[in-house]
C-alpha cells in the first residue's frame, strides 16, 4: 500500500527495457494523469502461442497465462461452494489499514463460484492471504471492482512472509484508488525508508479484468487481460525474501456507502528459480494484518505445521486424538504410563521494530 507525499520512481517499459525517471507525486495518485498501458511481449522463454485456454466459464477470457503460454498453475483457486479454501487466511477481527474501521472475516462470502470483499460506510471491510507463498514466481487472478463513492482501495499484493515490511517490501501489481475505478496502480515498495516506483494505467475495472504479476530474479512485469502495461528491471528494488499473495479492500475514512471486490478465481505459478517459504500459515489458521498484536497468528516454520497445505480443499477443523487412550478391555493397572518428552515450544518470531505501528494489515 502506498505512503502518502512520497518520492517514487515511475518505471515505463520500452522496447523489453526500462526507462527510469524520478518523479515528485502528489499524496493522492489520482491526481496526476496516468499513462496509458504499454504493449508488452512474451516473457524471455515462453511460448507466443496460447495452448489453450485454462479459463473455461472464466469471466476472464484473456490471460496472460493462455498468452504467454504459461501452463498448469502450481496452485489455483476456483471459490466453489461455500466456504473459503484452507489455503486463505481471513484476517481478524482486528483494526484496518492505519488502525481505522475494522477487518473481520464475516466481510468475505462465498457463493456462486465467487468469492467477495465487502466494505460498508463504517469501515467494517475484509482481507485474507493465501499460503505458502514464495520468491519469485507468477501470480494471476480474475477479479472485478464496484465503485466506491470513496473510502476503499481494492488491492492485490504480495507481502513479505517473514512480516519484516518495510526492508521485506512489498508488490502492489493492482492498487485502485479511484472512486470510478477507471485506473489501477502499481507499487513497488523497497529499502528500510520505503522508497517506491510506481505506474499506473487506465483501465475500467469495474469489468471482469485478469491482473498478473511476472516475478524473476531479472525482471518483474505486470499484466492486464494478457497485456504487459508496467515493468522493471531494477532487480535492487526487488523483495530480498519469499512472499505471498493477500487480497485487501483497504479503508480510507470517510467512505460513504458501500463497495466491494470480487474474485473468480487466483492461480499461482512456481518457476526454475522459485523458492519456496520456510513460514506459513496451517491449513485453516487465521491470519493478521496486525503482526504487533497478534504475533499468534503470523506465518510459523514449515516444520512445525501440523499438515499439508490441501489448496482447494474446505477449511477443516482438526481432531486431535487423545495420546496414550487405555484399552478398554484391559485393567486400568496393566496400562504403563508413557512418559512424554514436554516439546520445548520456540518463541514466535519477533515484528520487526522498524515496522511502524501505523501500517496494519499487508500495507
Amino acid at each position: 500500500m502506498r505512503t502518502s507525499g512520497l518520492v517514487r520512481t515511475l518505471a515505463v517499459a520500452v522496447s523489453g527495457g526500462v526507462l527510469l525517471a524520478l518523479t515528485a507525486c502528489p499524496a493522492d495518485a489520482s491526481q496526476a494523469g496516468p499513462p496509458e498501458p504499454q504493449q508488452g511481449t512474451p516473457s524471455s522463454g515462453a511460448s507466443s502461442q496460447a495452448p489453450g485456454s485454462q479459463a473455461g466459464s472464466s469471466h476472464c477470457p484473456r490471460t496472460a497465462a493462455d498468452i504467454l503460454g504459461w501452463g498448469t498453475p502450481t496452485r489455483q483457486s476456483d471459490f466453489d461452494g461455500t466456504a473459503l479454501p484452507s489455503d486463505w487466511h481471513p484476517y481478524g477481527p482486528e483494526p484496518g489499514h492505519d488502525e481505522r474501521g475494522i477487518r473481520t472475516p464475516e466481510a468475505i462470502t462465498i457463493a456462486d463460484g465467487q468469492v467477495t470483499v465487502a466494505g460498508d460506510a463504517q469501515g467494517t471491510t475484509g482481507a485474507m492471504s493465501w499460503h505458502p507463498g514464495q520468491r519469485y514466481g507468477r501470480w494471476e487472478v480474475c477479479v472485478k471492482s464496484d465503485p466506491g463513492s470513496g473510502g476503499y482501495h481494492p488491492v492485490l499484493l504480495l507481502w513479505p512472509v517473514q512480516e519484516n515490511w518495510p526492508v521485506g517490501g512489498e508488490i502492489d501489481w493492482m492498487e485502485i484508488s479511484a472512486d470510478d475505478r477507471q485506473s489501477t496502480d502499481f507499487f513497488l515498495h523497497y529499502g528500510a525508508d520505503n522508497s517506491q516506483e510506481s505506474g499506473s494505467v487506465r483501465h475500467d475495472a469495474t469489468e471482469w479484468t485478469a491482473y498478473a504479476l511476472e516475478w524473476t530474479p531479472q525482471r518483474m512485469t505486470a499484466y492486464l487481460d494478457g497485456e504487459e502495461w508496467y515493468s522493471t528491471t531494477r532487480t535492487d528494488h526487488f523483495p530480498p525474501g519469499a512472499m505471498n499473495m493477500t487480497v485487501q479492500l483497504d479503508y480510507f475514512p470517510p467512505a460513504f456507502g458501500l463497495s466491494a471486490m470480487h474474485l473468480d478465481w487466483a492461480r499461482q505459478w512456481a518457476l526454475p528459480e522459485s523458492e519456496p517459504a520456510g513460514l506459513s500459515l496451517a491449513p485453516g489458521a487465521p491470519a493478521t494484518g496486525q503482526p504487533d498484536l497478534h504475533p499468534d497468528r503470523t506465518p510459523q516454520p514449515v516444520s512445525r505445521q501440523s499438515g499439508p497445505q490441501q489448496p482447494g480443499a474446505p477449511r477443516p477443523v482438526a481432531q486431535q486424538p487423545d495420546p496414550q487412550q487405555p484399552d478398554p478391555q484391559q485393567p486400568v493397572a496393566q496400562q504403563p504410563v508413557a512418559q512424554q518428552p514436554v516439546a520445548h515450544q520456540p518463541d514466535p518470531p519477533q515484528p520487526d521494530p522498524q515496522r511502524p505501528v501505523d501500517r496494519p494489515g499487508s500495507g
